[in-house]
């Protein structure tokens, strides 16, 4: 198995494509995914390293547009209801189609967006008030008052995504033709917040109608996790994540750990992500990246990487 690293990790530390490709490869990673912090600057390093450590993943939006003050890869939404947005959103797409192609990456990661659960005209029902609720609760997400405020925003949440799809589905098809062109597939990773979009029932009702046009998932293993937590996998989406690892339509995962109710990205190993439980996931991916945020030391992800941490059976 090839263990990548992300570059997010040290995009913000070194200058150079070439300074974060050595730090991988002195680390022991086969593989970089470009993460969505890179900059243009940096990505002739990357080609200038290609020879020694390949470049099988970009995670959009790559390289960080040069209107943005950092990167973010909800900078702009394929997913929003306004057009502009869209609009944008698909530009920087296509720009980061372009950039895997040019390093000879094998698979995309998009954040499609967020669903506002919270307006002008309605109380605060968001994933950071979920949260703050569940840390009253001690965890308990069968405690009445977290209940009451998780039924209150799924409601909101599930009237606003059945408009989305549709729209959605109609920027992914417009793409298509370049994915094609490019033989790149995009994979839609699950978000850790209840706004994210596509949830997992969403994501195979929309991978299952784009079949064959190369829509895939991507599963984030913290983002999960925080999602476990929170009370937000239920059984249709326990399901729906069945079926499409069983339809091999998991197109990579990111390895990263969860010591709290929030999505820190630590390294693999001392937080609360069962690694064992997803070998058979592990084992029909194509990306194994390890996502760490900048915070991770060196040290903890050489522990990880030498760790067995999917528990020795792949």
């Amino acid at each position: 198995m090839k263990f990548a690293l992300s570059t997010n990790w040290c995009n913000r530390k070194y200058d150079s494509g070439e300074e974060i490709a050595d730090k991988a490869l002195a680390l022991g990673f086969e593989a970089l995914e470009l993460g969505f912090n890179t900059t243009d600057a940096q990505l002739s390093g990357f080609i200038k390293r290609l020879d020694q450590i390949p470049v099988e993943s970009v995670h959009a939006f790559c390289p960080v547009p040069l209107s943005a003050p950092d990167g973010s890869p909800e900078l702009y939404s394929l997913a929003s209801p306004d057009e502009n947005e869209r609009a944008m959103a698909r530009i920087y797409l296509l720009k980061t189609i372009d950039t895997a192609s040019d390093l000879g990456a094998k698979s995309i990661v998009l954040h499609a967006g967020r669903i506002p659960l919270t307006t002008f005209f309605s109380k605060k029902r968001d994933s950071h008030l979920l949260r703050e609720t569940l840390i009253a609760a001690k965890g308990d997400t069968l405690n009445p008052k977290y209940r009451k405020a998780l039924n209150s925003a799924l409601s909101a949440r599930n009237k606003r995504a059945a408009k989305i799809t549709d729209l959605f589905l109609r920027e992914l098809e417009s793409i298509t033709p370049v994915l094609e062109k490019r033989s790149l597939p995009i994979a839609l990773e699950n978000l850790p917040f209840l706004e994210g979009y596509p949830n997992e029932v969403e994501t195979l009702d929309i991978v299952t109608r784009l079949s064959g046009s190369r829509v895939f998932a991507w599963y984030d293993t913290g983002h999960h996790r925080v999602r476990e937590m929170h009370g937000w996998i239920d059984d249709a989406a326990k399901e729906a994540l069945e079926k499409l690892q069983d339809a091999s339509l998991i197109r990579g995962m990111h390895i990263n750990d969860v010591k709290d109710y929030y999505d820190d990205h630590f390294a693999p190993g001392g937080g609360s992500v069962d690694f064992a439980a997803l070998s058979s996931m592990a084992a029909k991916a194509e990306h194994i990246v390890f996502e760490p945020k900048s915070h991770v030391s060196e040290e903890s992800l050489k522990k990880a990487l030498a760790a067995d941490i999917f528990g020795g059976r792949i």
